[in-house]
């Protein structure tokens, strides 16, 4: 089984100051998952609490990923500007990095938004893009990118992403 999100991977959410963003970026954390802050354009400079820590937020994923040396970005924003955030990650990613994984968690995002969103990762062959509409991507009894009971996901647990 390949690994995509490694034990100490940094993570971004997209959409962290939403209240589904902030939810199960709480929850992610107290599973133990390595966030490093979010996006939300038009909030960069604000910060978010979250188990008691308190995270940064940007207004682009290129200015979020250069900050912080991100591997990994979760995306919890309205169908509407989904398949726009899913893009900026891939190109942030690939134009930082030259790699990432974008998880996109959003459901019901317009069928062609989300074929022009995939042939633009497609053409950035480092980046891997897990959905949408799907509940994210663990490494069992290591980190959490998306939502689910961390219980369900400690000792025994065999999958690596999870099924929707």
């Amino acid at each position: 089984m390949a690994i995509w999100v490694e034990e100490n991977a940094k993570l971004l959410v997209q959409g962290i100051t939403g209240k589904q963003g902030m939810f199960h970026a709480d929850k992610m954390v107290e599973y133990g998952t390595n966030i490093v802050g979010g996006c939300t354009p038009g909030k960069g400079g604000q910060t978010v609490e979250l188990q008691g820590r308190t995270f940064p937020v940007w207004d682009s994923m290129f200015d979020a990923i250069k900050a912080t040396d991100a591997d990994a970005t979760v995306i919890y924003v309205p169908p509407p500007f989904a398949a726009e955030a899913i893009m900026e990650a891939a190109d942030a990613f690939d134009a930082v990095k030259g790699e990432g994984v974008v998880v996109c968690i959003t459901e019901g995002i317009p069928t062609l938004d989300m074929v022009k969103a995939v042939a633009f990762v497609e053409n950035r062959p480092g980046v891997r893009l897990i959905g949408p509409n799907c509940p994210g991507i663990i490494t069992p009894g290591v980190k959490i990118s998306g939502e689910g009971p961390s219980a369900k996901f400690e000792n025994g647990c065999k999958i690596g992403i999870m099924p929707g």
